[in-house]
């Protein structure tokens, strides 16, 4: 049936299980505000059972030749694909996206499988030349060890199998924390993974309270590395939790993206390409443009066209195919954007389209535009994360380069311009992880994926989301004694 929804259970040691203290929480759907199933909630003694099973599958997993564990990641990114409009259903339902971003996701998760299954061929070591005839020296790549991996629940799929792919390809075993606001269909991903010949205990499940769930295994002696995607106070926390035990870290944060439009930009078309963009999954993005910068001369136009396109999304369900914008994922977000706005309003800005919820059921929320927000508006200086547009004049290079960087928060950046020379200055003035010039910005499996500053450190996809489970070693041997 359309609305169907299975409850979800831990995954350990192989197995599929509720909690063994038999406690849920319930999944609710944002566009319906229903409770549509429920998942099993883990306390210490699950969490123990985890553990066990991934100090015992690792010390297995790690001696398993890499081209073998290439051809079980292979098989579950063709499972994926297989299994991809189901995943995509569910993912609808208990996060609220169109159901074609939906299906996106659950097809760049294969491509993402497909990928670190590959580069795991690759995992080079290399040859140091010695300073001796007698001496080889041998630089050689093992898995760091047992993993915990904390993920959100914006893209439930897409960011877990990042931390699960990555752990797995280089011989890892993982603790996945999966979102509890969207459990089934990153249980469907590990379904996927266990199907396609995961050996038990590699990869476990588990739902909870989240800082009961970190501040346990975090500190665990069995694991050996921590990589996490949420919020910026929640990784600083656990980053420094970390710190404390000496666990390497991966830390993917949130970010703040400036989207530049300079004055000899194609108005037109950076309108249609970075306003889509910014409702895509409702802003609920961390590489989301989240402050519209726009040269003085293109402002008034670019606004314009702006309202445009907001005002042309289709707000609804995300299983009607017509839709373009879905609910927020849930009602925490919906009383942030009412913050947002009333803040800013506060403060001078004015809306121009949009600027309120959306009908009285469901966690929709308008696509809207605002301009004259100032840059002590707290949307100017604290992730939106949501379908909010501040729009604001620059005259100068100088001045928008400031703007840009005034935050501490470096995950993405966008630029528009025909100028070759715009593009290089801007490129290397920015400070971000990403930057992208006149093009919305998608992540794709080939290329790192990672923020400086707040917005985190460490790298995902890319050769870099392997490396990034692995340890290199040095060996020095002599060839006689």
């Amino acid at each position: 049936m359309e609305n169907s929804y299975t409850d979800t259970q831990l995954f350990i040691n192989g197995q599929w299980k509720d909690a063994q203290a038999k406690e849920t929480i319930d999944v609710i759907n944002p566009a319906t505000e229903i409770v549509i199933g429920k998942m099993a909630h883990a306390r210490k003694a699950d969490l123990d059972e985890a553990l066990s099973a991934a100090d015992k599958a690792f010390i297995k997993w790690k001696n398993i030749n890499s081209f073998e564990r290439y051809k079980v990641l292979r098989k579950a990114a063709n499972l994926l694909r297989e299994r991809s409009s189901e995943i995509a259903r569910i993912m609808t339902i208990e996060h609220g996206k169109p159901i074609g971003e939906s299906l996106a996701e659950v097809n760049l998760s294969a491509d993402i499988t497909d990928w670190l299954g590959e580069e795991s061929r690759r995992a080079y070591g290399r040859l140091v030349p010695s300073r001796s005839s007698d001496i080889y020296q041998m630089v050689v790549k093992e898995p760091v060890g047992p993993v915990a991996g904390f993920s959100p629940w914006n893209f439930p799929i897409n960011q877990a199998v990042r931390k699960i792919g990555g752990a797995v390809a280089a011989g890892c075993s993982i603790i996945i924390k999966g979102p509890e606001e969207t459990p089934a269909s990153c249980a469907e991903l590990v379904k996927a993974y266990a199907d396609a010949g995961v050996p038990e205990g590699v990869i476990n499940l588990v739902y909870g309270i989240p800082s009961e769930i970190s501040e346990y295994l975090i500190p665990h002696p069995v694991i050996r590395k921590i990589s996490f995607t949420g919020s910026t106070s929640v990784g600083k926390l656990l980053a420094s939790m970390a710190g404390l035990h000496m666990k390497l870290v991966t830390m993917e944060l949130g970010g703040h993206a400036p989207a530049i439009i300079f004055g000899d930009a194609n108005v037109d078309n950076a309108v249609q390409l970075i306003a889509n963009n910014k409702f895509r999954n409702a802003g609920q993005v961390c590489v989301s443009p989240t402050r519209f910068l726009v040269h003085e001369s293109l402002y008034e136009k670019f606004v314009d066209g702006f309202i445009k396109v907001s005002e042309s999304q289709v707000v609804g369900n995300g299983l009607d195919p017509k839709t373009t914008m879905g609910p927020l994922a849930h009602d925490r977000r919906l009383d942030a954007m009412e913050m947002f706005v009333s803040d800013a309003i506060g403060k001078g800005a004015k809306i121009k389209t949009g600027g309120k919820r959306k009908g009285n059921k469901g966690y929709f929320f308008e696509p809207t535009v605002l301009t004259d927000v100032p840059t002590n508006a707290r949307m100017m200086n604290e992730e939106p994360f949501g379908p909010l547009a501040p729009i604001t004049p620059f005259q100068s290079f100088d001045e928008v380069v400031k703007e840009a960087n005034r935050l501490p928060y470096g995950l993405a950046a966008f630029a528009f311009t025909n100028s070759s020379k715009t593009a290089e200055k801007i490129s290397s003035s920015i400070e971000s992880g990403i930057v992208s010039v006149n093009q919305p910005w998608m992540p794709v499996v080939e290329v790192p994926f990672g923020g400086i500053k707040d917005s985190g450190y460490g790298r995902e996809l890319g050769t870099e989301g392997l490396e990034a489970y692995m340890l290199s070693k040095f060996i020095t041997q002599k060839s006689s004694i």
